[in-house]
């Protein structure tokens, strides 16, 4: 798509609630969507919010497997409640094998080095492995300004990634955690506020799934 292309669907989407968003997404995928998730708390809504408009929507996940044991009963707890098209990439080495070779610990925030390693090889070589299998047309993430507020500023419901050669599509974009909550509450969906990314550490510091976004080109 171009840039005009792009900036007519945002110009669309605003005021537009989450669904609409999503339906419009789906419309430009021609079978081709999948939704992102690594099962932090509310991944439910998005799973939902596209299961409703489109129950058999690929769900890539990647499981690093050194998740928390509340992360995977979540992550069970979410297919069984979505019936989820669960697509799980795990990383070619295995948890057990980096942590031997890495200090026996997952990261902490202030250990950088380990922290990038992990990033690159536990999480961001399967999910790019998964996102060339999928090869999506669109891709509808769980991103939200105020998770992102580095990144706020740049943030559209629509946005083109060069690297994947898609449509990226952020529906819930503007929701708080207000929002969030009721969401869950109305439709009764399961939640875990427990959770913790090696790839990350902490909130600031990117893990590279979505540092890279391309709204000026097709």
């Amino acid at each position: 798509m171009n840039p005009e292309q792009i900036q007519a669907l945002n110009d669309t989407a605003r005021g537009q609630s989450p669904q609409q968003i999503i339906q419009t997404a789906l419309a430009h995928a021609a079978g081709g969507a999948i939704v992102t998730t690594n099962f932090r708390p509310y991944e439910a809504v998005i799973l939902h919010l596209v299961a409703e408009q489109q129950a058999d929507v690929p769900v890539l996940w990647v499981d690093h497997g050194t998740n928390l044991p509340e992360t995977y009963r979540f992550a069970e707890k979410s297919r069984e409640r979505l019936n989820l098209n669960l697509k799980p990439y795990l990383p070619k080495m295995t948890a057990a094998h980096w942590l031997a070779l890495n200090g026996g610990q997952v990261p902490m925030p202030d250990e950088v080095e380990r922290v990038e390693s992990f990033s690159r090889i536990m999480k961001l070589e399967p999910f790019e492995r998964g996102m060339c299998e999928l090869a999506p047309k669109v891709w509808i993430t769980a991103l939200r300004k105020e998770q992102n507020p580095q990144r706020a500023a740049t943030l559209q419901p629509f946005m083109w990634d060069a690297k994947f050669n898609c449509l990226k599509v952020n529906p819930i974009l503007d929701w708080t955690p207000v929002e969030m909550d009721a969401y869950l509450a109305e439709h009764s969906l399961p939640n875990e506020r427990t959770y913790y990314d090696p790839a990350k550490g902490d909130e600031k510091h990117e893990c590279g799934l979505h540092a890279k976004l391309v709204t000026d080109k097709a």
